[in-house]
Protein backbone atom coordinates (compact mmCIF):
# COMPACT_ATOMS: atom_id res chain seq x y z
CA UNK A 1 0.00 0.00 0.00
CA UNK A 2 1.39 3.37 -0.98
CA UNK A 3 0.34 6.29 1.23
CA UNK A 4 0.82 9.75 -0.22
CA UNK A 5 -0.09 13.38 0.44
CA UNK A 6 -1.03 15.66 -2.45
CA UNK A 7 1.71 18.21 -3.13
CA UNK A 8 -0.73 21.08 -2.39
CA UNK A 9 -1.13 19.78 1.19
CA UNK A 10 2.45 18.93 2.04
CA UNK A 11 3.47 21.06 4.98
CA UNK A 12 -0.18 21.57 5.93
CA UNK A 13 -0.98 18.00 6.99
CA UNK A 14 1.02 14.93 7.92
CA UNK A 15 0.10 11.64 9.54
CA UNK A 16 1.33 8.79 11.68
CA UNK A 17 0.52 5.44 10.04
CA UNK A 18 0.59 1.91 11.46
CA UNK A 19 -0.99 -1.48 10.79
CA UNK A 20 -2.12 -4.24 13.13
CA UNK A 21 -3.45 -7.54 11.81
CA UNK A 22 -5.52 -10.47 13.07
CA UNK A 23 -7.28 -8.67 15.89
CA UNK A 24 -10.30 -10.14 17.64
CA UNK A 25 -12.67 -7.20 17.73
CA UNK A 26 -15.83 -8.81 19.08
CA UNK A 27 -15.00 -9.33 22.78
CA UNK A 28 -13.88 -7.04 25.61
CA UNK A 29 -11.14 -8.56 27.78
CA UNK A 30 -11.42 -7.25 31.32
CA UNK A 31 -7.83 -6.02 31.27
CA UNK A 32 -8.55 -3.77 28.31
CA UNK A 33 -11.50 -2.15 30.04
CA UNK A 34 -9.24 -1.45 33.02
CA UNK A 35 -6.64 0.24 30.81
CA UNK A 36 -9.31 2.43 29.20
CA UNK A 37 -10.71 3.37 32.61
CA UNK A 38 -7.19 4.22 33.79
CA UNK A 39 -6.74 6.48 30.76
CA UNK A 40 -9.97 8.31 31.59
CA UNK A 41 -8.81 8.86 35.15
CA UNK A 42 -5.44 10.07 33.91
CA UNK A 43 -6.88 12.76 31.63
CA UNK A 44 -9.38 13.88 34.26
CA UNK A 45 -6.48 14.50 36.62
CA UNK A 46 -4.50 16.38 33.97
CA UNK A 47 -7.08 18.66 32.30
CA UNK A 48 -10.09 20.76 33.19
CA UNK A 49 -12.86 22.17 31.01
CA UNK A 50 -11.83 25.71 31.88
CA UNK A 51 -8.19 25.32 30.91
CA UNK A 52 -8.55 23.01 27.92
CA UNK A 53 -8.86 25.79 25.35
CA UNK A 54 -5.42 27.11 26.36
CA UNK A 55 -3.60 23.80 25.89
CA UNK A 56 -1.09 24.30 23.02
CA UNK A 57 -1.99 21.00 21.32
CA UNK A 58 -5.68 21.89 21.34
CA UNK A 59 -4.77 25.35 20.00
CA UNK A 60 -2.89 23.90 17.01
CA UNK A 61 -5.94 21.92 15.92
CA UNK A 62 -8.30 24.82 16.56
CA UNK A 63 -6.08 27.08 14.45
CA UNK A 64 -6.11 24.49 11.67
CA UNK A 65 -9.91 24.41 11.75
CA UNK A 66 -10.11 28.21 11.53
CA UNK A 67 -7.43 28.92 8.96
CA UNK A 68 -7.35 25.82 6.76
CA UNK A 69 -10.88 24.42 6.93
CA UNK A 70 -12.88 27.60 7.58
CA UNK A 71 -14.63 25.93 10.53
CA UNK A 72 -15.34 27.73 13.81
CA UNK A 73 -13.83 25.29 16.36
CA UNK A 74 -16.03 26.62 19.14
CA UNK A 75 -19.07 25.44 17.18
CA UNK A 76 -17.63 22.26 15.70
CA UNK A 77 -14.97 21.00 18.06
CA UNK A 78 -11.95 19.07 16.82
CA UNK A 79 -12.81 15.39 17.28
CA UNK A 80 -10.37 14.69 20.09
CA UNK A 81 -11.36 17.85 21.96
CA UNK A 82 -15.05 16.95 21.76
CA UNK A 83 -14.29 13.49 23.13
CA UNK A 84 -12.12 14.86 25.92
CA UNK A 85 -14.73 17.44 26.89
CA UNK A 86 -17.27 14.65 27.21
CA UNK A 87 -14.97 12.82 29.64
CA UNK A 88 -14.21 16.00 31.61
CA UNK A 89 -17.95 16.58 32.04
CA UNK A 90 -18.06 13.28 33.91
CA UNK A 91 -19.38 11.10 31.10
CA UNK A 92 -17.83 7.80 30.11
CA UNK A 93 -16.08 7.11 26.85
CA UNK A 94 -18.62 5.51 24.51
CA UNK A 95 -18.45 1.72 24.13
CA UNK A 96 -18.49 0.92 20.40
CA UNK A 97 -16.18 -2.05 19.91
CA UNK A 98 -12.71 -2.84 21.29
CA UNK A 99 -10.64 -1.25 18.49
CA UNK A 100 -12.72 1.94 18.40
CA UNK A 101 -12.54 2.20 22.17
CA UNK A 102 -8.76 1.80 22.10
CA UNK A 103 -8.61 4.53 19.46
CA UNK A 104 -10.76 6.83 21.58
CA UNK A 105 -8.53 6.23 24.60
CA UNK A 106 -5.46 7.10 22.51
CA UNK A 107 -7.18 10.23 21.21
CA UNK A 108 -7.86 11.69 24.67
CA UNK A 109 -4.47 10.59 26.02
CA UNK A 110 -2.41 12.16 23.21
CA UNK A 111 -4.89 14.88 22.10
CA UNK A 112 -4.78 13.86 18.44
CA UNK A 113 -7.51 12.71 16.03
CA UNK A 114 -7.37 8.96 15.42
CA UNK A 115 -8.66 7.19 12.31
CA UNK A 116 -9.04 3.40 12.24
CA UNK A 117 -9.92 1.66 8.97
CA UNK A 118 -10.79 -1.90 8.05
CA UNK A 119 -8.11 -2.73 5.46
CA UNK A 120 -10.19 -5.50 3.89
CA UNK A 121 -13.07 -3.07 3.27
CA UNK A 122 -10.95 -1.09 0.79
CA UNK A 123 -8.78 -3.95 -0.41
CA UNK A 124 -5.52 -2.44 0.83
CA UNK A 125 -5.45 -0.13 -2.19
CA UNK A 126 -3.09 2.86 -2.38
CA UNK A 127 -4.24 5.92 -0.40
CA UNK A 128 -3.88 9.65 -0.85
CA UNK A 129 -4.70 12.72 1.25
CA UNK A 130 -5.95 15.44 -1.09
CA UNK A 131 -8.55 18.15 -1.52
CA UNK A 132 -12.03 16.89 -2.36
CA UNK A 133 -13.69 17.68 -5.66
CA UNK A 134 -16.81 19.86 -5.55
CA UNK A 135 -19.81 17.53 -5.36
CA UNK A 136 -17.80 14.45 -4.38
CA UNK A 137 -19.98 12.20 -2.21
CA UNK A 138 -18.98 10.98 1.24
CA UNK A 139 -20.77 8.37 3.39
CA UNK A 140 -20.09 9.40 7.03
CA UNK A 141 -20.65 7.12 10.01
CA UNK A 142 -24.14 7.58 11.42
CA UNK A 143 -25.24 10.30 8.98
CA UNK A 144 -26.73 10.58 5.48
CA UNK A 145 -24.42 10.83 2.50
CA UNK A 146 -23.11 14.33 2.00
CA UNK A 147 -21.70 16.32 -0.88
CA UNK A 148 -18.23 17.77 -0.29
CA UNK A 149 -16.62 21.00 -1.44
CA UNK A 150 -13.14 21.67 -2.77
CA UNK A 151 -11.88 23.25 0.47
CA UNK A 152 -12.36 19.98 2.36
CA UNK A 153 -9.49 17.54 2.81
CA UNK A 154 -10.04 13.82 2.38
CA UNK A 155 -8.24 10.52 2.76
CA UNK A 156 -9.27 8.26 -0.10
CA UNK A 157 -8.14 5.34 -2.20
CA UNK A 158 -6.52 6.35 -5.47
CA UNK A 159 -9.68 5.23 -7.28
CA UNK A 160 -11.96 7.45 -5.21
CA UNK A 161 -13.33 5.62 -2.15
CA UNK A 162 -13.32 8.17 0.68
CA UNK A 163 -12.24 6.83 4.07
CA UNK A 164 -12.14 10.10 5.98
CA UNK A 165 -12.78 13.84 5.91
CA UNK A 166 -9.64 15.26 7.53
CA UNK A 167 -9.28 15.39 10.47
CA UNK A 168 -12.68 14.67 12.00
CA UNK A 169 -15.08 12.32 10.18
CA UNK A 170 -14.78 8.64 9.16
CA UNK A 171 -16.64 6.62 6.57
CA UNK A 172 -19.38 4.06 7.19
CA UNK A 173 -17.83 1.91 4.46
CA UNK A 174 -14.42 1.41 6.08
CA UNK A 175 -15.28 1.65 9.80
CA UNK A 176 -14.36 -0.83 12.53
CA UNK A 177 -16.84 -3.69 12.87
CA UNK A 178 -16.89 -6.69 15.24
CA UNK A 179 -15.68 -8.85 12.35
CA UNK A 180 -12.79 -6.51 11.46
CA UNK A 181 -9.45 -8.32 11.51
CA UNK A 182 -6.91 -6.03 9.85
CA UNK A 183 -6.62 -2.38 10.86
CA UNK A 184 -4.98 0.67 9.34
CA UNK A 185 -4.20 3.32 11.98
CA UNK A 186 -3.91 6.96 10.92
CA UNK A 187 -3.13 9.68 13.47
CA UNK A 188 -3.75 13.13 12.02
CA UNK A 189 -1.15 15.87 12.33
CA UNK A 190 -1.33 19.60 11.67
CA UNK A 191 1.34 22.34 11.86
CA UNK A 192 2.82 22.58 15.35
CA UNK A 193 2.28 18.93 16.28
CA UNK A 194 5.47 16.96 16.83
CA UNK A 195 5.97 13.65 15.03
CA UNK A 196 6.56 11.72 18.26
CA UNK A 197 3.02 12.46 19.40
CA UNK A 198 1.62 10.86 16.26
CA UNK A 199 3.94 7.86 16.45
CA UNK A 200 3.37 7.32 20.17
CA UNK A 201 -0.42 7.47 19.86
CA UNK A 202 -0.37 4.90 17.04
CA UNK A 203 2.03 2.70 19.03
CA UNK A 204 -0.29 2.89 22.05
CA UNK A 205 -3.10 1.52 19.89
CA UNK A 206 -0.93 -1.25 18.46
CA UNK A 207 0.35 -2.27 21.89
CA UNK A 208 -3.16 -2.65 23.31
CA UNK A 209 -4.44 -4.46 20.20
CA UNK A 210 -1.55 -6.93 20.43
CA UNK A 211 -1.82 -7.45 24.19
CA UNK A 212 -5.60 -7.71 24.53
CA UNK A 213 -7.02 -8.50 21.08
CA UNK A 214 -4.46 -11.01 19.86
CA UNK A 215 -3.21 -8.76 17.06
CA UNK A 216 0.11 -8.81 15.26
CA UNK A 217 2.08 -5.56 14.91
CA UNK A 218 2.39 -5.83 11.15
CA UNK A 219 3.68 -2.29 10.56
CA UNK A 220 5.28 -0.20 13.29
CA UNK A 221 4.16 3.43 13.19
CA UNK A 222 5.85 5.79 10.78
CA UNK A 223 5.23 9.41 9.81
CA UNK A 224 4.18 10.31 6.28
CA UNK A 225 4.74 13.88 5.10
CA UNK A 226 4.90 13.23 1.34
CA UNK A 227 4.68 9.59 0.23
CA UNK A 228 5.75 6.23 1.55
CA UNK A 229 5.18 2.54 0.96
CA UNK A 230 3.33 0.89 3.85
CA UNK A 231 3.73 -2.88 4.00
CA UNK A 232 0.11 -3.52 4.90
Amino acid sequence: MRFSIDVRLRGKVFVGVGVVRNVRNSEYPGGLLSVIDDTVREVRSRYSLDSLKDDPIIRYYRDFYWHELGIDPTKQRPAQEALLRRVLRGEDLPRINPMVDIGNAASIKYLVPIGLYDIDSFGGRDLVISYARDGEVFNPIGSPRKSLTSNQIILSTVDGLILHVYPYRDSETTKMRPETRNVLIVTAGVPGIDEDRLVNSAQFIINLAVKYLGGNAHVNPTVVRDERDINA
